[in-house]
Formats: structure tokens, sequence, C-alpha cells
């Protein structure tokens, strides 16, 4: 395929298409659990912050978010708090925290 063999052979061919479609995986963590790394919610590279993925999962999310623990290469620490304006990074695992 022409479009693959342009591509830099550096990474695997999975991980060349995410790259070339500009999508970006996002894990999710149920409190008190391990993440789970089987079914991301996938995030097109232009809309990625945190109100984006609430709205992805389900639009009551973002009403009852009180803010978000995150994982990953966007945040400084592991993990830290954050609001829906934070933008997320290819492969960082989020976990709601709701109003009570």
């Amino acid at each position: 395929i022409p479009l693959l063999e342009a591509v830099v052979s550096t990474q695997s061919t999975g991980e060349k298409m995410w790259d070339y479609l500009s999508l970006t995986r996002i894990y999710t963590k149920p409190k008190g659990q391990l993440p789970d790394f089987n079914a991301p919610v996938v995030l097109k590279e232009d809309n990625r912050t945190l109100e984006a993925f609430c709205n992805n999962l389900h639009k009551a999310i973002l009403r009852d978010l009180k803010y978000a623990l995150v994982w990953g290469s966007s945040v400084k620490y592991q993990p830290q708090r954050v609001g829906k304006e934070h933008v997320l990074a290819d492969e960082d695992i989020v976990q709601i925290i709701k109003k009570h």
C-alpha cells in the first residue's frame, strides 16, 4: 500500500495509522479498579478536551463532573486533577469524579 510505504517504519502499522488519522486513544479508569485498556474512547486530534471525552461517553457526565484525575503525558503529576478544558494526550487514562 503506497500510503504505508511512505510512513517511516519505526512504528508498528497500527501505530502509524493512528498517527496518520490523527486519532487519540483515551482509556477509562473506574474508581478503585484498573484502567480498561481494551476499549479506548477515540477522539479526533483537534477536539481532545476532557469536555469532548465526557460528551463522547454520555452528555449527562459533563453536567455531573466535579473534576477528573488524569494519568499520562498530558499532565505533570501522576495522577493530576484537571477540569473540563484540559487537553488530553494519546493513551492518557481518565477517572471521572462526579459532584455529590
